[in-house]
């Protein structure tokens, strides 16, 4: 069963204004995440805040966990985004360019779950609710395929399953850093990032012999 058919009533919409609807109901839910977290929040809390009726929320979304999982996809997508423009600028330039601009791309990474409210309690969610981890899991690895495709010919020495491996650390590190950053008090933010960044740029710098068995 697909992410998109396992909470939702149907796709989004492609009408400008159903849309718009559609977006706000998003935003909604995400500022309101942000007040009350995942347990409290209800779909007639969030007609109230949108001022819509229910009826309206329905015709688009089951439940407040098909919201929340609209909400983690569309974060997601953004951050794809990202991923994708930062591939394209430094991947002709090789394995030694991608590494040296680990951190611009974490801090990018930062910028979009910033701007996108109640992100701090999508992450959350995403672990804690069953159905929501598979979108996580599904979304990682679909960003460790990507980035592995890329890699791969860049390392013609390395065992291909060792690419994936570290390409897979390497996502789910990255993840836990911008939830790390999203839910910073008082932390050295240029310190975490410029620390991160080492670490994840030191995985793809190392002897191309396979592990032993």
């Amino acid at each position: 069963m697909t992410s998109e058919n396992m909470g939702r009533t149907r796709q989004p919409p492609r009408q400008d204004r159903a849309q718009q609807t559609y977006e706000r109901l998003l935003d909604v839910t995400g500022i309101l995440l942000a007040e009350v977290g995942v347990e409290t929040i209800s779909t007639n809390m969030i007609c109230a805040r949108a001022g819509m009726t229910p009826p309206a929320l329905y015709r688009y979304f089951k439940d407040k966990y098909a919201l929340i999982e609209a909400l983690a996809e569309r974060l997601m997508a953004r951050q794809a985004v990202v991923v994708e423009q930062w591939l394209t600028t430094h991947a002709p330039n090789g394995v030694g360019a991608l590494a040296a601009n680990v951190e611009p791309l974490l801090r990018a990474l930062a910028q979009v779950t910033a701007e996108q409210p109640g992100a701090l309690w999508v992450f959350r969610a995403m672990r804690a609710v069953p159905r929501l981890t598979e979108v996580r899991l599904a979304s990682h690895r679909r960003v460790t395929d990507q980035l592995s495709s890329v890699y791969a010919p860049l390392m013609p020495g390395a065992p291909a399953g060792m690419i994936w491996t570290r390409v897979r650390l390497s996502v789910e590190f990255s993840y836990a850093t911008d939830e790390m950053i999203a839910e910073s008090r008082g932390e050295d933010l240029d310190a975490l990032f410029y620390e991160a960044g080492r670490m994840l740029a030191s995985l793809f710098f190392f002897e191309e012999n396979p592990r032993p068995n």
